[in-house]
């Protein structure tokens, strides 16, 4: 199949960020478009091991932005009809390696991104259900813990599932604010990235009324 002049079948697209404080370690987006929304959300912020100063947010649109040779709102454009011409659109999954605790820690060992692989690989062949939230869907404990077990034999509990998968509803909607002003310095850019996100702030502010804490447990989305 890699010599197939006509293409590999497609699964999967990862996009990867990096952030201190926003985003959990895996999600799956909730359909093509939110796909689409995700990728060009995408925020690298610096570390020690960068150059400059450290915690430095960015804008990434895709990790591409530096070899996007037509304007972002006609790239948008592109990947979202291209989706909508396909028979079966690929799940997208968005990474962040990079979440830390209050101390600083960071709350991702640097092996347990293959449980994070595995369980993507899981949902596109349908062997794992997921927890639908606000900004997508996200891993189940019990299939997390097992994943941890099997591939890495460590014992994942469910206060660090917890820690690494709370929607951070404050964060997020901070989030939202600085890709809004990224974006309205764009020409355009097509209405349903800006529908996905009000319709994304919408629903978080509603949250964090709801539970009157900014901090929501993904235990509480289980159905």
């Amino acid at each position: 199949d890699l010599h197939n002049p006509d293409g590999v079948p497609l699964s999967g697209i990862f996009y990867g960020g990096r952030d201190s404080d926003t985003m959990p370690p895996v999600l799956e987006s909730l359909n093509w478009e939110h796909g689409v929304a995700l990728g060009a959300s995408i925020e690298s912020e610096t570390t020690s091991a960068t150059l400059g100063a450290e915690g430095v947010r960015t804008q990434q649109p895709m990790a591409n932005l530096d070899f996007i040779v037509v304007s972002l709102g006609k790239y948008l454009k592109n990947h979202y009809e291209f989706g909508k011409r396909l028979k079966h659109c690929p799940k997208v999954f968005a990474t962040n390696y990079f979440l830390k605790n209050k101390d600083g820690k960071y709350l991702n060992g640097i092996l347990d991104k293959l449980c994070w692989v595995i369980w993507a690989e899981g949902r596109v062949q349908n062997d794992y259900k997921a927890i639908e939230t606000p900004i997508g869907f996200i891993p189940l404990y019990s299939d997390l813990k097992s994943l941890f077990k099997k591939y890495l034999e460590k014992d994942y509990t469910e206060a660090e599932y917890i820690e690494q998968f709370s929607i951070r509803t404050k964060k997020i909607l901070e989030k939202i604010d600085r890709i809004e002003s990224f974006y309205k310095k764009e020409k355009d850019i097509p209405e349903f990235f800006w529908n996905m996100l009000n319709s994304q702030k919408e629903t978080l502010i509603r949250l964090k009324d709801e539970y009157e804490k900014d901090i929501i447990s993904p235990l509480l989305f289980e159905r």
